[in-house]
This record gives C-alpha cells, structure tokens and sequence, in this order.
C-alpha cells in the first residue's frame, strides 16, 4: 500500500496514543487527525486536546465529542434488550463502546478526507478486532494502521524511552512498573494486569474504583422502581430520564450499595486466557430489573429462545461483529420481543445484592385465577393426566424395550 496522506488517530492522550501519535508523524511522514470520544469515562478530556497540539497536531484537525447519548441509547439498550452477557458474565462495557468509537473514526475520516485510521489496540487483544472489523465494514477500501503490530517496541519501558527521546512528558505513574491496564466509560470500568495475572491471587483493594466493597455498604437497604418502554429503562422511581442520566442514576445507586463488581476469567478471540476485574454497578441493576419484566411480560416460547440466542449474540458482539448481518438479524428478533415488555420492576439493593421484589404489567401474562391452589380459571387438574401420558408415551415405548437390561 502507498503511504496515507492523512490519518486519523483514536487518541486518548495517554502515554500509548501519544506515542503512537509521534510514530505516526516520524514513520509515515503524514498529516494527523485526532478523535478523542467521551464515553462518560470521567476523564477530564481537555488535556488530549492539549497534548495532541503539543505534539504538532493542527487545532482544526483535533475532535473531541461527547458520545455519551449514542453509547446508552443505540449501544447498550440493544444489548440489554437481549440480556446479553458473554461467557454467562461479563456484561461487555467495552466491546460495546470499540464500534461507535470505530463509526465516528469513519465518519470523521470522509469529512476531512483521510485516508487511513489508526488505532493504539495491542495485537494479543479483541480490540483490535473491534475496531478493524468496525472500519472494514463501514469504510472497506481504508487503510488500517495498527502501531503494536508494526513497530518494534515490546511494551511500557521501550514506550517511555521513545517519550523521552521525542520530548513527550510523561507523569510519574507511568514510570517503573505497569499499572493496571484499565477502560472505563459509562458503563463499566475493566482492571487487567499486575498480580491480577495470576488467577489465583486475590486483587488488592485498590483495583476496585467505581464501587463500595459489599462490606462498607450501608447497612439498610435501598428499594427502588424502574419503569420499562418495550424493553428500555426510562424512569427510576417514578422520575423520567434520558438515557444518559439513567445509568448514571443507576450506577450512583450500585456504587453505594456495593453492586457490580465481578472477578472473571474469559476468553479472548484470539484463544487466550484473561483474569479480569469489571465493575458494571448500573447495568447489573438494569439486568436483574429487565430479566424481571420480561419474566411477566414474555411467552415461554418467546423467552427460551432469546436464552437459546443469547450466547451466539454475545460472542458476537464481544468479538467485534457488531455491523455483522447476523448480530443485526438477531437484534431484529431481539427488538420484536421486547413489543410488550412495558411496565415496572421493584428492586432492593442490599450489600452487593440486587433483590427483585416486585413486578407489575399492562401486559402481563401472569394470571392469579390460573396459578392459584384453589379451583378456578377454567384449569381442571383432570386434564393434566392426558398431557402426561402423551409426553410419556415415547417414555414408555423406550422402558418396554430396555426393561430387561435395566
């Protein structure tokens, strides 16, 4: 491929970016755009803007967005609409946020007539797959620049060299040993990396940022109400909020009860292995609340079968399908089931806890007549003794056979 003329960058203005940012100008000799993307990751965002223009970067070629709206509202709504979690836990703060980021690179490249896009995912990891797999299939003809796959530099030490050498600062706890390799937005925060890659050892307090620990929690509970829309959040106690400040609600509320945090291993794309601490305090509460609607509000056929899809839809996504035809085909079937899942879910949070306490719909198919123990809604148990014996048929045709050898 001919060298791009003009690159944009996903910059945070972190050590690795800013590297990769000097790489890019020294190796490729071409004109550096920068996107820095507010994910709600609490950073004060301003001092990418800096560092980008103290790297040489030109004012108008520095994008910083706030994104927050996109990443609850056509990110993790869809996913939660499905329950989704990979591997049964982790609820994928970051691979959600990997295609939007992924988009507005695009977007951003035709509006100022770049050529390529580049990223600061290391080669071992999924995100360069979501990223990629994002840009390929919005943009298929653009060049992609992954620097840990080019250069030569083999991790934190020969990183902070080439800072030193080309002039860029670099704060003290990026010095001596690597820290946790964390990512953060609204979502969630992830921790990797130090005595966390060991699986055995336990993490130090420190490594856990968003929530109380279960046992500084307050010793009363909390008891909350969340109303559902077909399927998506929209008020807390009765109060309606747009998305954004929903989950940050949610996860003002999980943080203080000490709800979210999970230590897992999980399996990357690539095959590997990977010990990771994931702090998910308002999506944890949104899933139990969301399980609890739909568990009055879904047909049984309707239900097992999201349960079926739930892991292929999952992996899809935490493997960067996102723009896949078959993730979009799946959140179709997703979205038509959610029609009727309106109403509200009582919850108690307590230590870590989330506790379903009630639900209540305009469309629920719970019926009282038909559950009771007493005679009524046009039950009769007599009829049960037919069904039995026809699905116990094939049953007994079978133990006729194998009767003498049992």
């Amino acid at each position: 491929m001919t060298k791009p003329r003009k690159i944009v960058l996903a910059f945070s203005g972190g050590l690795d970016t800013s590297v990769i940012l000097k790489w890019l100008q020294l190796e490729y000799d071409a004109e550096i755009v920068t996107f820095t993307a507010d994910l709600g990751q609490g950073e004060e965002l301003e001092a990418a803007r800096h560092r980008a223009l103290a790297l040489g970067v030109k004012p108008e070629n520095i994008f910083i967005e706030d994104l927050r709206h996109e990443l609850v509202s056509e990110y993790a709504f869809p996913v939660f609409r499905a329950n989704a979690a990979y591997e049964w836990n982790y609820l994928m703060g970051t691979p959600i946020a990997r295609p939007l980021v992924a988009k507005r690179q695009i977007e951003i490249a035709r509006q100022v007539g770049a050529d390529a896009v580049a990223h600061g995912a290391t080669g071992k990891g999924n995100d360069q797959l979501r990223f990629e797999l994002g840009y390929y299939a919005l943009a298929p003809d653009i060049q992609v620049i992954a620097p840990w796959r080019e250069w030569d530099m083999a991790g934190r030490a020969q990183l902070v060299d080439f800072a030193d050498l080309h002039g860029i600062p670099v704060t003290k706890d990026k010095r001596g040993g690597a820290p946790y390799s964390a990512d953060a937005n609204l979502l969630h925060i992830s921790c990797e990396g130090k005595e966390l890659e060991d699986p055995w050892i336990t993490p130090e307090d420190g490594a856990w940022v968003r929530t109380k620990s279960p046992e500084e929690a307050p010793d009363r509970p909390t008891t909350i109400e969340i109303d559902f829309v077909k399927g998506d959040p929209v008020a807390i106690d009765g109060e309606a909020l747009d998305p954004v400040a929903l989950l940050t609600r949610l996860n003002e509320l999980g943080s203080e009860n000490g709800i979210g945090r999970i230590d897992i291993v999980d399996t990357r794309y690539v095959g590997m292995k990977c010990r990771g601490l994931f702090e998910t305090p308002g999506g944890t509460i949104w899933l139990h609340a969301h399980r609890a609607i739909e568990s009055i509000t879904l047909d049984r056929g309707e239900a097992h079968l999201k349960d079926e899809l739930m892991p292929r839809y999952a992996e899809l996504i935490y493997n960067g399908y996102w723009f896949a035809p078959e993730r979009e085909m799946l959140q179709a079937l997703v979205d038509k089931s959610q029609e009727r899942v309106t109403g509200t879910v009582r919850l108690k949070l307590y230590k870590g806890n989330v506790i379903v306490e009630g639900r209540k719909s305009p469309n629920s198919l719970y019926s009282q007549d038909l559950v009771t123990f007493e005679e009524g809604g046009g039950y009769h148990q007599r009829d049960a003794t037919g069904f039995i014996r026809l699905n116990a048929l094939r049953l007994r045709q079978l133990g006729n056979v194998l009767k003498d050898v049992r």
